[in-house]
């Protein structure tokens, strides 16, 4: 059987990608290895910063270092932003961006069947749906692999073969591509379009296929998950107070959470990063009306991530962002006030934005120091080409060391609040769900799971995996990770 190996890279929407790749391929008969022994390699990329392209180009040499004779597909947002780059190292057999990832499985299967892909982009895949702003005959000349990637993202997709549990006990559902925010610092809109979302129907046939496979808890993830349905509403011309008009005007993120939440059986449903103004009442309303767990009910899980990037009201305008501090303080609490105390908050920190001064920075931790997360994933500003941001790095640039003495001081403060909230649960007991456990933590009489509200959990005895249960959480370990015992272990 010929095999094939997928390794990701970036963030959830970016793993559902490579997830939906790999669930076709398994449906045409391609069976999963690991990279050493793949006859096709999958290379789903991120370029959100410069290292993220360092750690791809890397694995790709170490791909076809171990696997000279593997075929290399390229594909994700650093295939978007810089084909060409990709396109001549060695082993790449395709290039295929964003823009073309719907067509990546015929790819690679073309790849593994006949060995070869027609430049002309005829053969394996049929030459009216490919439309590439590169010449794949130029390309031929360069001695590089041939390139499909434009600028209409007609070939993008969102639809997926049906989620189940798998490898990933909880997997993510894909329900919207691509973002028209325009931050300073963000590759984003370049490398994946405008927003997109998959349809209403879709996405309850998917959670009731989940539901129906024995799943437990599915996570909504997307580029910009917050504006789901927004270019579903507007393109539809429905009148005043027609019922066109009354149908669309569920077609909210808020609207599509609470028909999952009442109509499909799904246990517990998880929302993936939100920006912190497109969490407007409607949604937060949910967090209070769905967010305690109830016997025999859906829950919707108590756990927000809302992006903050900084707390300096200057540096959230030259990076462009919709809200202020404040706003960003008044959307916690109100998050806070729905959910309970049990609710866990995370955000993303950035650190070393241009012109950033020592000011601006204690403005940020004065903010962190405030707010009660529970983690947050931190990041150096990484200049990205055809941003603003980049110009903004020409004009401003704050020095590496400054940046790194930031970041040190940010993982600190980050341990403290990750450990302060965590120490609140120690003595009682919280829902959870239990994960595939690797083989040392099993043979030690372990189980590895995730509470309800997004906490690691490490409980006594060996539980298999996607069973929900109740933990007593007695301690936290040197990692800070729960450690508990299971309340109805039968």
């Amino acid at each position: 059987m010929p095999g094939f190996h997928v390794e990701h890279f970036g963030c959830r929407a970016a793993r559902a990608d490579g997830e939906a790749v790999s669930g076709r391929l398994r449906a045409a008969g391609l069976g999963e290895r690991n990279e050493a022994t793949a006859d096709v390699v999958v290379v789903n990329t991120c370029s959100v910063t410069a290292e993220a392209d360092r750690a791809a180009r890397a694995f790709i040499r170490r791909a076809h270092r171990l696997n000279p004779e593997a075929r290399i597909v390229v594909t994700g947002c650093y295939a978007q932003r810089a084909p060409e780059e990709l396109a001549g190292m060695a082993g790449v057999a395709a290039v295929v961006g964003n823009s073309h990832k719907a067509l990546a499985p015929e790819i690679v299967l073309g790849l593994v069947r006949d060995g070869t892909l027609d430049r002309a982009g005829v053969g394996p895949v049929a030459a009216a749906e490919l439309v590439s702003v590169q010449s794949l005959l130029a390309g031929s000349a360069r001695n590089s692999a041939p390139i499909w990637v434009d600028d209409r993202f007609a070939h993008s997709f969102l639809e997926e073969a049906q989620v189940v549990p798998g490898t990933q006990t909880r997997p993510n559902l894909k329900i919207q591509e691509g973002c028209g925010n325009r931050c300073s610092f963000c590759v984003i809109p370049q490398t994946r379009g405008s927003s997109r979302s998959l349809p209403a129907a879709t996405v309850l046939r998917q959670v009731e296929g989940f539901v129906a496979a024995g799943g437990n808890e599915l996570v909504l993830s997307g580029i910009n998950l917050g504006r789901w349905g927004r270019d579903l509403a507007g393109s539809v011309d429905a009148g005043e107070g027609s019922p066109m008009r009354r149908l669309l005007a569920g077609l909210t993120l808020a609207g599509l959470v609470r028909r999952i939440l009442e109509r499909t059986g799904l246990p517990r449903l998880r929302l993936s990063s939100i920006e912190p103004m497109d969490w407007d009442a409607e949604l937060i309303g949910l967090m209070a009306e769905f967010g305690s767990p109830q016997a025999g009910g859906a829950t919707l899980a108590r756990h927000a991530h809302l992006p903050l990037q900084s707390g300096s009201d200057a540096v959230l305008r030259r990076m462009h962002r919709r809200y202020r501090p404040w706003h960003y303080a008044e959307k916690v609490e109100a998050l806070v006030r729905a959910a309970g105390p049990e609710l866990t908050l995370g955000a993303d920190v950035m650190a070393g934005f241009p012109g950033e001064t020592d000011a601006e920075f204690e403005e940020t931790l004065e903010l962190v120091r405030a707010l009660p997360f529970g983690y947050l994933h931190l990041f150096p500003f990484s200049p990205r080409p055809g941003t603003r941001g980049w110009t903004l790095y020409a004009e401003a640039p704050v020095p590496a060391a400054v940046v790194e003495e930031r970041m040190a001081v940010l993982r600190t403060l980050a341990a403290e609040k990750s450990k302060t909230h965590r120490r609140c649960f120690v003595g009682r007991e919280l829902e959870a769900i239990t994960l595939h456990t690797p083989a040392a933590e099993a043979a030690a009489g372990r189980t590895l799971a995730l509470t309800e509200n997004f906490l690691p959990v490490e409980l006594a005895g060996q539980l298999s995996a996607n069973r929900l249960v109740r933990v007593r959480v007695g301690g936290l370990n040197a990692e800070g990770t729960l450690e508990a015992a299971c309340s109805n272990p039968a």
